[in-house]
């Protein structure tokens, strides 16, 4: 590990304006669960919002762990042309940040996992005791987004700038952050035809799932570095948490992602669900991925926690 330096960040071109944007989309989807209650107690819920809910939360979701962390960040495996640009689409669809400056967040996170230079660490200057820990747990679940520079994308995803087809669909991302919302919107509206449909699938299927998802990707920063098991050594406090298992699709076995990070596979151990793997495992059975850096015994016996 190198020591954080100067050249690590950049700054922000226009400061004020990326806080307000990430505080738009960071605190409107989660206030949109407010009214999630209003929704539910006034019946203001069709079964093609959860139906439409569902699908995006799957396919934006794996667009962040198959394609934003496992393909892009960590290089688990190859793909198509086609299908690389389809999970830079997808990630970008989730809303949490341009392909490019995700990655590079990303790729620093695990250079100094849990020490000084760690974005997200809920372990690094944040004090003493429970109020301590408290501050930690906040910082590394959504603080970072506000008080953070901008990571230095030439040192950390040299690889992505030059390629052609990442650098357009990270541009585009305003445009993959209005799809996000008018597509449910408009599935609602054509699946109930009628404006209510469009206005309960906006609420349930684009700022609910939006926030869901957020929440979810941002408690593998927190809950995920604090609580959970260890079975493997890493240099860092990454653990298992299993009950996000399943709507994290299998980031949440970070432990095990921490010691072996460039690995295809999280949940590497019996009974650990990974919806993430799966899926690259049948993209590769129909030729669609290949080089997947699986897992082996000889791998495992190499990282196991030695008690």
């Amino acid at each position: 590990m190198t020591e954080p330096g100067p050249d690590d960040i950049e700054p922000v071109a226009h400061e004020t304006l990326d806080r307000f944007l990430t505080g738009t989309v960071s605190i409107v989807p989660f206030l949109a669960l407010g009214i999630v209650g209003w929704q539910l107690w006034a019946s203001w819920l069709h079964w093609s919002d959860l139906a439409v809910f569902a699908i995006l939360y799957v396919l934006t979701g794996l667009g962040v762990t198959v394609g934003f962390h496992r393909l892009f960040t960590h290089r688990a495996f190859k793909t198509k042309r086609w299908l690389r640009g389809v999970f830079a689409a997808l990630g970008s669809v989730a809303i949490e940040g341009p392909v490019i400056s995700w990655v590079a967040d990303h790729r620093k996170h695990h250079a100094f996992a849990d020490q000084p230079g760690d974005p997200h660490s809920p372990h690094v200057d944040h004090g003493v005791g429970w109020r301590g820990a408290l501050r930690g747990l906040a910082h590394a679940h959504m603080g970072w987004l506000f008080e953070r520079v901008n990571t230095n994308a030439e040192r950390f995803a040299p690889d992505l700038l030059a390629d052609r087809d990442v650098r357009v669909v990270d541009r585009l991302f305003p445009l993959w952050m209005v799809l996000s919302l008018v597509v449910p919107s408009a599935l609602g509206g054509l699946i109930t035809w009628s404006w209510w449909g469009v206005l309960t699938a906006f609420f349930w299927a684009g700022l609910v799932r939006v926030s869901f998802l957020h929440h979810v990707t941002w408690s593998i920063n927190s809950i995920c570095h604090m609580i959970g098991e260890r079975p493997f050594t890493s240099r860092d406090k990454a653990a298992n948490f299993w009950p996000l298992a399943i709507l994290s699709m299998g980031e949440s076995w970070h432990n095990s992602h921490h010691a072996d990070p460039t690995c295809a596979r999280h949940g590497v151990l019996r009974g650990q669900i990974d919806i993430s793997a799966r899926l690259i495992w049948i993209f590769e059975r129909l030729g669609w991925v290949s080089e997947v850096r699986w897992t082996n015994p000889e791998r495992l016996a190499r990282i196991a926690a030695r008690g």
